[in-house]
């Protein structure tokens, strides 16, 4: 049989789901309205705890002193223990209790359980204090007086009501004010988040909009805290993707328009011929060799121009300002202090993500600085084939018999050198580079030190102008 007690019956699991708050701001105001809760409960806790203990040393103050003065009517210079008469003895003999030895010798009349307590307490000796319910709460105390005809003991009792009282009224106002400052908590996190989410909502909308019209609004435009700025950038950044997707999808609609459409006119010819008077069986089967020969061609279409487009877009298509780039990446801890970056020219955009650009010379960078002497540099500037960028380092270079193994995986030209790396990196950058369409290359002619070759294709508006080429070319093909 299987053991249930242990799970949530459904009932109680619906309704947590059903009384959980659905919106981020809700959800919120009940994490702040719980730790609040938590921690006002622990201060509450705390701050009755030594109230409650400040009360009670108040008490056992008043006792000590009361008794303090009834000990100087006890005279115990002679050889037995005498109670002097003095002019307040009414007032001292109010729940007041002297012995010597175990023996009373003056207590208040018919106090009944006290007077028991009070003799259970003397009997212990020494300086104590209890706390007993007698007909309410009742505090003792109990003081020795010492002298050369036998020591003495005085009891005081003192009435706890009025400290208990003022101990529960301590509480109820503390319960109070806790209700009041999580009232207030809750109103107050739920005013603060619903203001501080106000402009992710109008984001989230403009997201929308601006996704849906393919609009060139941007949200870095807009001055925004710090964390809104970053999703911002997010957001810029999923836009830029769409609206590269959209033009890749206008484009290839275009293509297959106009490239399907010669098919698509003849079979259509052929249909309209067929139907328009009878035919001979020779002439339906020439009819559906020419239909089914225009089928091919389209299906021929559909798979080239689809194949160029899954090779055309990438699954992160984008641009990178390749200066701005270099430059984030000459920023991080651990470099030479001799780094520079010099570009050539305008800024110039690769067209490939940043990301990708900063995978393809990170390799390139952290080897010019493993083995540079003091200086390395990084030099940008446009090419026949688009952006060139070139790592330089005044090091050792790298020795002509080990050139041409460069960029073979787990080769290194000195494995002991004292340098660490598992020979990696060179070949990864090559890798990745000649997957965007681009080159590494090394440079024996440079010297001293090494120099390697980056050649990436030049980004928008550059590949623009090769599709509306491309464009105008299969145009007048058609």
């Amino acid at each position: 049989m299987t053991d249930t007690r242990h799970r949530p019956r459904p009932a109680v699991a619906a309704f947590l789901r059903r009384s959980a708050p659905r919106t981020l701001r809700g959800r919120l105001s009940l994490v702040a309205l719980t730790t609040a809760a938590l921690l006002m409960l622990v201060l509450t806790v705390a701050f009755n705890a030594v109230a409650q203990h400040r009360l009670r040393h108040q008490a056992d103050d008043e006792l000590r002193t009361r008794a303090a003065a009834v000990a100087t009517t006890v005279d115990t210079s002679g050889p037995t223990v005498r109670v002097l008469e003095t002019s307040h003895d009414a007032l001292l003999d109010t729940n007041v209790w002297i012995y010597s030895g175990d023996r009373l010798l003056e207590g208040p009349p018919n106090a009944g359980r006290p007077t028991r307590v009070a003799d259970a307490l003397a009997g212990r000796g020494g300086r104590r204090c209890v706390t007993a319910d007698v007909d309410g709460p009742l505090r003792l105390c109990s003081q020795p007086v010492s002298g050369d005809g036998g020591g003495a003991t005085v009891v005081t009792a003192l009435d706890l009501s009025p400290y208990r009282s003022s101990a529960d009224t301590l509480l109820l106002g503390s319960l109070a004010l806790d209700a009041v400052m999580l009232a207030c908590t809750y109103a107050l996190t739920r005013l603060a988040v619903g203001r501080a989410l106000r402009p992710v909502r109008t984001m989230t909308d403009q997201a929308t909009q601006w996704s849906a019209v393919a609009s060139g609004e941007r949200f870095g435009r807009t001055r925004h805290p710090a964390e809104l700025a970053r999703l911002g950038t997010s957001l810029d950044a999923l836009l830029d993707r769409i609206r590269t997707l959209l033009r890749h999808e206008r484009q290839l609609t275009g293509e297959l328009s106009h490239e399907l459409r010669t098919p698509l006119s003849r079979i259509i010819a052929e249909l309209d011929w067929w139907r328009g008077r009878p035919r001979t069986a020779a002439q339906t089967h020439a009819t559906h060799e020419v239909i089914a020969e225009a089928a091919r061609s389209m299906r021929t279409i559909c798979d080239t121009l689809l194949d160029d487009a899954r090779e055309g877009a990438p699954s992160a298509p984008g641009t990178a300002d390749v200066l701005a780039t270099l430059r984030r990446l000459t920023q991080g801890p651990g470099l030479p202090p001799h780094l520079t970056v010099i570009a050539d020219g305008p800024p110039l955009e690769a067209g490939v993500p940043p990301a990708l650009v900063e995978r393809i010379v990170s390799p390139l960078l952290a080897n010019a600085c493993r083995y540079a002497h003091g200086e390395v540099a990084l030099r940008v500037h446009r090419s026949p084939d688009g952006v060139r960028i070139e790592v330089t380092d005044d090091g050792p270079g790298v020795p002509p018999a080990f050139a041409g193994q460069l960029f073979e995986p787990g080769r290194r030209a000195e494995p002991g050198d004292g340098h660490g790396g598992a020979g990696l990196g060179l070949p990864l950058a090559r890798r990745l580079a000649r997957s965007a369409g681009g080159e590494v290359t090394y440079d024996p002619g440079h010297a001293p030190g090494a120099r390697f070759v980056v050649t990436l294709p030049a980004g928008w508006p550059f590949l623009g102008g090769a599709a509306s080429l491309r464009g105008a070319r299969r145009a007048g093909a058609g």
